[in-house]
């Protein structure tokens, strides 16, 4: 469950979008339903509830400035971590 914040300040984590999957620290599939969820494994459902999140991010508009770089894919399938060493920031 990740909440999106415009403000750094607020944000769990920082993160920006690669446009290249050899570039991510992580794949993310963007789950249509929460129930499918499962437990930091790059999958995400975006909510637009704070309370509900169990991150917030914050989207940065340089790669300089991100704590993880995801790149998106189309199948659930192949979410799932590149770097396991920033896999913590999702625990």
């Amino acid at each position: 469950m990740i909440y999106v914040t415009d403000n750094q300040a607020f944000a769990d984590v920082k993160v920006f979008v690669v446009s290249s999957q050899g570039f991510a620290d992580l794949l993310v599939y963007k789950q249509t339903n929460q129930a499918f969820v499962g437990a930091n494994n790059g999958q995400w459902f975006f909510t637009p509830d704070q309370a509900f999140a169990k991150k917030k991010i914050c989207f940065v508009s340089s790669q300089a400035f991100a704590d993880i770089t995801i790149f998106y894919v189309d199948s659930q399938n192949f979410a799932g971590w590149i770097n396991r060493s920033k896999k913590s920031l999702f625990d």
